[in-house]
This record gives C-alpha cells, sequence and structure tokens, in this order.
C-alpha cells in the first residue's frame, strides 16, 4: 500500500509527509523545495486487541503506545504541482509519474490562503484555496487522459479481434497505474460507454480516464496551516467539492512528534492531549502552550486522521491478525506479531494466502480466535479479527 501526498509547492506538503514519518525531507519557503520523491514509513492507529486477552503485542514491524498500535504503511512525498503539470510545467512530468504506484492520494492545500497558484507566499486570505482543490482533480484527470490516449487505437482494434473479455484486457494493461478489475467495472457503470473500444472519439476517451482516476486514485484533502484559518472557510472548501476534507495543521503535529521522541513530552499521534514529561526550554514551552491551546480547540492536529481516514475509509481496508487459540504468541513468544492490512470483505482463504502460498493451497479451515469457531475458506473477515489458518502438511 503507497500513499502519495501531494499539492501545490510551499503548503506544507513536505511537512505533513514528515509528521507522519518523521522521515528527513527538505522543507523550504520557497517553490519546488522537494525535487526528488521521499520514501517514508507512517503509521495508522489502531486499538491493541491483545489488551483485550490481558496482554500487549510485541508487533515485528510498527509499535506500542498505550492502547494502541501503529501499523506501518509507505508515504511518497512528490514534486510540487503547479498548474499546467500534465503539460509539463513545473516538475509536472516527473510528479505525475511518481504517482502510478499510490493507491490513494493526500491533497495537502494551504487552506489558510497565504501561497498563491504558483506557490508562493502572499498575505493570508489573499488566495481562494478552492482554487487548488479544482486545478489538482484538472491536472491528474489530464495526466490519465494522456496515458490512455498514447497507442489508443492500436490497442483497441487489437482488443476487438482478440475476443478477450474487454474489462479484463483494460485492467492488465493498464495495471501499473493501480487500475483493477472492479475499478474498471465502476467506470463503464459510470460512463455508460459502448464495449465497442474502436467507436470511441476522443471525448469518450476523456470521460473514461477520468471515471479510471476517480477510482483508482482516491483523494482525500488535507486543508493544513488550519490555525490560520477557520472554520467558515472549512465549509466553503467542504461546499466546493465531493472530496473528503480534514483540516489539519502538520506543523504542529511534527513539534509534537519531535518533542515526543526527545523525551520532552509524551505523546500518543491523534491524541487530543500530551503530557510534559521532561524539561522544556523557554521556547519550546511557549511553543508547546500554544499548540496545547490549538489541541483545546480543535481535538486534534488532524495528520493522524487523515492517514487513518485514507486507509480505512477511502480504500475501505480492515486490520487482521494471525494468531492460535491456545496462544497469541509465536515460536518465539512475542504476542501478535503480525497485524495485515486486508481489503474490506476478504475472506479467509484470502489471509491464508496474504501468510504464505502454501497455507492458501493446502487451506482446510481457519478458526476465529475471538469466538473460538471454526470458519470456512468463504468466511469475511472482520475488522481486528484473529485468525488461526489450519493447513495441510
Amino acid at each position: 500500500m503507497l500513499i502519495g501526498v501531494v499539492g501545490k509547492p510551499n503548503v506544507g506538503k513536505s511537512t505533513f509527509f514528515r509528521s507522519a514519518t518523521l522521515a528527513e525531507a527538505l522543507i523550504g519557503d520557497y517553490p519546488f523545495a522537494t525535487i526528488q520523491p521521499n520514501r517514508g514509513t507512517g503509521f495508522v492507529k489502531i486499538k491493541d486487541v491483545a489488551q483485550e486477552h490481558g496482554k500487549i503485542s510485541n508487533p515485528r514491524e510498527g509499535y506500542i503506545h498505550g492502547k494502541y498500535r501503529f501499523v506501518p504503511i509507505e508515504l511518497i512525498d512528490v514534486a510540487g504541482l503547479v498548474p499546467g503539470a500534465s503539460e509539463g510545467k513545473g516538475m509536472g512530468n516527473k510528479f505525475l509519474d511518481d504517482l502510478g504506484a499510490a493507491d490513494v492520494l493526500i491533497h495537502v492545500i494551504d487552506s489558510s490562503g497565504s501561497t498563491n497558484e504558483r506557490g508562493e507566499s502572499v498575505d493570508i486570505g489573499s488566495y481562494n484555496p478552492i482554487n487548488d482543490i479544482k486545478f489538482l482533480e484538472k491536472e491528474l484527470d489530464a495526466w490519465f487522459h494522456q496515458i490512455f490516449e498514447r497507442g489508443w487505437n492500436k490497442f483497441a482494434r487489437q482488443l476487438q479481434l482478440s475476443g478477450k473479455p474487454i474489462d479484463k484486457s483494460i485492467a492488465e494493461h493498464f495495471s501499473g497505474l493501480k487500475i483493477n478489475l472492479e475499478m474498471v467495472r465502476g467506470a463503464f457503470n459510470k460512463t455508460k460507454l459502448s464495449n465497442n473500444l474502436t467507436s470511441w472519439d476522443d471525448e469518450d476517451i476523456k470521460k473514461f480516464s477520468a471515471a479510471l482516476r476517480e477510482k483508482s486514485k482516491p483523494i482525500v484533502i488535507a486543508a493544513n496551516k488550519f490555525d490560520k484559518s477557520s472554520n467558515v472557510i472549512l465549509s466553503k472548501l467542504k461546499e466546493s467539492t465531493d472530496s473528503y476534507i480534514i483540516p489539519c495543521t502538520a506543523e504542529y503535529e511534527l513539534a509534537l512528534r519531535e518533542a515526543s521522541k526527545h523525551k520532552i513530552i509524551d505523546y500518543i499521534p491523534g491524541s487530543t492531549r500530551f503530557k510534559t514529561i521532561g524539561k522544556p526550554n523557554s521556547s519550546q514551552s511557549t511553543a508547546l502552550n500554544k499548540i496545547d491551546e490549538y489541541l483545546r480547540e480543535n481535538n486534534n492536529t488532524g495528520v493522524q486522521d487523515i492517514l487513518n481516514y485514507s486507509v480505512f475509509k477511502m480504500l475501505d481496508s480492515i486490520c487482521v491478525h494471525p494468531g492460535g487459540v491456545s496462544k497469541l504468541e509465536d515460536s518465539q513468544g512475542n504476542v501478535l506479531p503480525d497485524c495485515f492490512i486486508m481489503k474490506n470483505g476478504s475472506t479467509a482463504l484470502d489471509f491464508a494466502y496474504k501468510l504464505h502460498t502454501d497455507f492458501g493451497e493446502k487451506f482446510i479451515r481457519a478458526i476465529n480466535v475471538k469466538t473460538k469457531k471454526t470458519v470456512g475458506k468463504e468466511y469475511k473477515l472482520k475488522n481486528y479479527d484473529i485468525i488461526e489458518i489450519i493447513a495441510d502438511k
């Protein structure tokens, strides 16, 4: 799973990325501070189900903090986007190519209106951030259209002559964009276009590629710099788009995570409060007091909410743990060391294959550890399930 962090220059995109990953990323108050894409590990926040059994998990990947388990996900912060990116302006071509493998996009915008269309700093409120929401969708649709347009006529003719399933062939041909069969069928249902691809004109290709972009690259909008914005602006943003919008202040989240890393405070990402455990200096105390005031008014910084919403809502995912009915520990004594993010609707057999091909091919049955009931291969997994797979040896 790969989450793309996108947006025009200077809106706090790299600050968001760093606040989510603590990976080193160049943060600069000027356009194109990011040139090469940054990759890092972020985490979704879930409850630690082992604690329901009187234990604490020992994750092989990720970590436990308080009652919560943080499961790793991969993020990529790409070069800043400006209008005309699909035509090669700015770092446009590179930006778009880097996004091909992303499953979902977090679009970071400056909700305070202090960054113009070119990524330059301007007075707060002097630029309308609604423009950014519209231009990103426009550039992404234009990018998809270019990809589909290249060699489309030849592909369409060959496909019609081959007699192969149209939807499956399109999914396979464009799999590099994370397009699957379900998405292709959804695009056909939305556009109502003919299965005779050779009859499509350019407007049909635009319509179909835009529908596929929407399904394969869903967007969550991070309304950043909300400490300098307002609920009035947030309401206007929400009225302007069908995309889900979450207000955030990435700069505050980064400060909290850095302070927690250096044992100045105890902070669980996504929490409404933090606890001072060290001895902050004067400037640190001032900054922490300011952040505390913000949290009291807004509950949290929004960064963790955005990550969780992207994975569990936009991608419709659940978390499933392998474990045993007799014990939750592995052979080394680690409690529930693994947690897998699965597509909602996945079955026990899907989970067996996720663990190992042999488990899937030699699947006999599964056991729901919580209920201690045997389930078959068609059992639909539920969020926070602990499943034991029984396979032939």
